[in-house]
């Protein structure tokens, strides 16, 4: 599991230097351009923390997985990390309409492989989180 967990600590690492591009990508500039300054902000500043914080998430996994797997804190930040992972799987469906997907290549492709990552950090954090409870 150690191993798994620094595999998502990099993989995180690059998710959250990802977001760095969401702005340029997505066209913000013109999209935000006739919403208030209060909305436009707060989509450039909750971007820049959810960057933040999955980054120090994935730097937690790289330098601390044999704390999150040998200790009762750490299985209880994976436990947290399992839920948290979850609610953004679920999010994935249920918070996103189909229609920005549905028979469109790319955006199914990468909904697909989002879903799977999203499905993989919820996995690998719960079996983590409930190690001690339950034998895997």
């Amino acid at each position: 599991m150690q191993l798994q967990l620094e595999f998502i600590g990099a993989l995180l690492l690059v998710l959250a230097l990802l977001h760095a591009g969401f702005a340029w990508y997505f066209d913000w500039r013109r999209e935000f351009a006739v919403v208030s300054l209060i909305n436009r902000q707060m989509m450039y500043v909750h971007t820049f923390f959810i960057a933040l914080a999955v980054g120090l998430i994935g730097l937690l996994c790289l330098t601390s997985a044999a704390e999150l797997v040998g200790t009762p804190l750490g299985r209880r930040v994976a436990l947290g990390l399992g839920i948290f992972w979850l609610a953004r799987l679920l999010t994935q469906f249920f918070g996103y309409s189909a229609a920005l997907w549905r028979g469109k290549q790319f955006e199914t492709i990468v909904h697909v492989l989002f879903s799977l990552l999203w499905t993989y950090l919820a996995v690998v954090f719960f079996r983590v989180g409930l190690s001690e409870l339950v034998s895997f």
